[in-house]
């Protein structure tokens, strides 16, 4: 049976999936993007890592039901990338996923969300996080935002992220001169803060992707950051973003 792409995370996904695609080890093929699942909802957690699993990119290291298990399969196993709830039985998510990465850096963590509070997505951006997914997000989206993450990309609806951009210029102050960003760089900043990937913004710039990425390699550096998500919303608390115009 194929995976039922409509099936959301809250419904019976589960039933959707009937086996599991593993690459032959003996191929070329990349490594797959290692995911933790953290969600202490067993049967919701169980289907995500199966669908993961079903995929020849993707393979499920761990399901963890608790922050204190999501940092001992985070250290013993590896992830690329993690998927979390932002609500657990023994403390908050976005604490956690700030714990998580600081742990370590390279990791990319998306937040699962039952509600949308501004207030939570906006700590969860200053924490790193690399995007949201609501809770009735389908399987299939679930697994494109993993592999999104998994190249550094973020993953924000966009009435969410005007409003993580509007509550950050509500608390504007000035760009220390150290930033220094460049104007090709504010131009892939503005067309970040549109929500584009960088494939996107390549096209719309006339550049190759790999130049794209190295802006926004920098742009990370330059704002100390930690995710496309929290550049974004970083720049236009300080106030690299409301006077530009169009690309």
């Amino acid at each position: 049976m194929t995976p039922r792409s409509e099936v959301s995370l809250t419904g019976r996904a589960r039933s959707g999936f009937a086996g599991r695609v593993r690459p032959d080890p003996g191929s070329s093929a990349p490594r797959a993007v290692r995911v933790l699942v953290v969600d202490d909802h067993r049967s919701v957690a169980e289907s995500i890592g199966m669908a993961i699993d079903m995929q020849p990119d993707l393979r499920c290291v761990g399901i963890a039901g608790t922050v204190a298990e999501a940092l001992t399969m985070t250290v013993g196993r590896g992830p690329d990338v993690v998927l979390t709830d932002v609500e657990l039985p023994d403390g908050d998510g976005v604490e956690n996923a700030r714990r998580l990465i600081r742990l370590n850096p390279s990791l990319r963590v998306l937040v699962l969300t039952a509600h949308a509070d501004i207030e939570v997505m906006a700590r969860a951006a200053s924490a790193g996080v690399a995007g949201f997914l609501p809770k009735e997000t389908s399987i299939s989206a679930v697994l494109t935002a993993l592999r999104r993450a998994a190249e550094g990309e973020m993953t924000v609806g966009g009435s969410v992220l005007s409003a993580l951009l509007d509550r950050a210029q509500a608390s504007r102050s000035a760009a220390p001169p150290s930033v220094g960003v460049t104007d090709r760089e504010l131009d892939v900043l503005r067309c970040l803060s549109q929500g584009l990937d960088p494939r996107s913004i390549a096209r719309q710039l006339g550049i190759s992707i790999h130049t794209c990425r190295g802006h926004v390699k920098r742009l990370l550096a330059k704002l100390d950051a930690h995710s496309q998500l929290e550049a974004v919303v970083k720049a236009s608390q300080l106030g690299l973003l409301p006077d530009l115009g169009p690309v």
